[in-house]
């Protein structure tokens, strides 16, 4: 009995203080468990199920990374604020071998197969018999529009024909991006923020802005792109044929991204390019 006092009194118990879970806790091994048998054994059969942790989003459905692209001012191209673009579409990949088959596209395209000669049926004249097919140790002989025969018709001449070839969509589209992303790593693509225009179809003017910023003939030429018709800068262009091109974005293709110094490209521009070659385009 002085055993159990002492237990109490280091529990508290006498003095008003103590925790029936601390007590019951140390009375536990000399009296056994409060609980009846069933609770008891109840209890000991509970089984607790860990929460299951939350599923891994998927890679598709996750956002992509994103590159930075400092949009400049025009005509003094100073920098003005970033801009976000994703990482697919500005830091994709070089693949060569895309961009082959993607300038061999376009080059199919652009082919014309205009190139045509007479056949005999083409030409105008009597299609009478020449001379009798025997009897006059000849060689047998149609009409004056046979092959054979000065002023007649070509035998197995060019014809029109169409000379374009076939590449999915997919792999055009990523051709877009290599070309984009390609000019974007080497720091020739310049993102305008507002319009590539001057105020007069002044040559004298255009060409000053070539030289400040050396993109004239004597560092590779330049390549403009818009997403409008910019009729002054144009105008002044066509006299500076030599020091660069104006394209609007409808017009361009990889192969012109590709055979310039660089690209200078209003916003509007890359953003049509996005759409219409992005991942996401249908």
């Amino acid at each position: 009995m002085a055993a159990v006092r002492s237990i109490y009194s280091k529990a508290g118990l006498f003095s008003g203080k103590g925790r029936v879970g601390v007590v019951q806790d140390v009375l536990k091994p000399l009296f056994g468990s409060s609980r009846p048998m069933a609770t008891e054994a109840a209890f000991n059969h509970v089984r607790i199920i860990p929460a299951e942790p939350p599923a891994p989003v998927p890679f598709a459905i996750r956002k992509a990374p994103t590159v930075l692209a400092t949009l400049h001012e025009f005509p003094s191209m100073e920098p003005a604020r970033f801009e976000q673009f994703p990482s697919t579409f500005l830091h994709a990949p070089l693949r060569r071998d895309i961009l082959h088959k993607a300038i061999v596209y376009e080059g199919d395209a652009h082919r014309w197969g205009r190139a045509k000669v007479k056949t005999r049926g083409d030409v105008h004249g009597s299609s009478r018999k020449i001379r009798p097919q025997k009897g006059t140790g000849k060689a047998r002989l149609g009409d004056k529009k046979s092959p054979m025969l000065r002023g007649g018709g070509v035998a197995h001449g060019p014809h029109p024909r169409d000379f374009s070839s076939d590449l999915p969509r997919k792999i055009y589209d990523l051709a877009w991006r290599t070309a984009l992303s390609y000019r974007y790593r080497r720091g020739e693509l310049f993102v305008v923020g507002n319009e590539l225009e001057i105020g007069l179809p002044d040559a004298g003017l255009a060409a000053a802005i070539f030289k400040v910023h050396d993109w004239g003939h004597d560092a590779s030429r330049s390549l403009l792109i818009t997403a409008e018709l910019r009729p002054n800068m144009e105008d002044a262009m066509k006299v500076l044929g030599a020091e660069g091109r104006v394209l609007t974005a409808d017009q361009v293709d990889v192969k012109d991204l590709l055979e310039t110094g660089r690209v200078i490209i209003e916003r509007e521009a890359l953003a049509w390019f996005e759409q219409e070659h992005g991942i996401d385009a249908a």
